[in-house]
C-alpha cells in the first residue's frame, strides 16, 4: 500500500483551489492509495521479450497536406472580445501572486 495521507491529500486540494469536508479528504486518500496501488502493479507485469508498442494494431494515420488557408487578422479576432488592449484578449486574473 503507496499510504497517501489525509495531509498530503489536503495539501492537493489547497494546490487545486478545492474546499473538501474532513470526510473527503479521507474518502479520497483512500480512493488515491487504491489507484496508486493499481498502477504500480503494472510494473510487476512480466514483460521481457515483448516489444513496445503505442496501439494493438498497426495503426497508419494518413497525412494531409500543409495547405496555406487565410486567418484572421488581429482586429477581426478581437472585433466581439469584451476587452482587448494591445492586439490582445483582456481576461480576469484567476491566480494569485504566489504567495499562497
Amino acid at each position: 500500500m503507496s499510504d497517501i495521507s489525509r495531509d498530503e491529500v489536503a495539501h492537493l486540494a489547497k494546490l487545486s483551489r478545492l474546499a473538501l469536508s474532513e470526510e473527503e479528504l479521507k474518502q479520497f486518500a483512500a480512493q488515491i492509495d487504491e489507484i496508486v496501488d493499481s498502477v504500480s502493479a503494472v510494473g510487476k507485469v512480466e514483460a521481457e521479450g515483448v516489444e513496445p508498442m503505442s496501439h494493438p494494431h498497426s495503426v497508419h494515420a494518413p497525412m494531409r497536406e500543409d495547405v496555406v488557408v487565410r486567418t484572421l487578422t488581429a482586429e477581426q479576432a478581437l472585433d466581439q472580445a469584451p476587452a482587448a488592449d494591445d492586439d490582445r484578449f483582456m481576461v480576469p486574473q484567476i491566480l494569485g501572486g504566489g504567495d499562497e
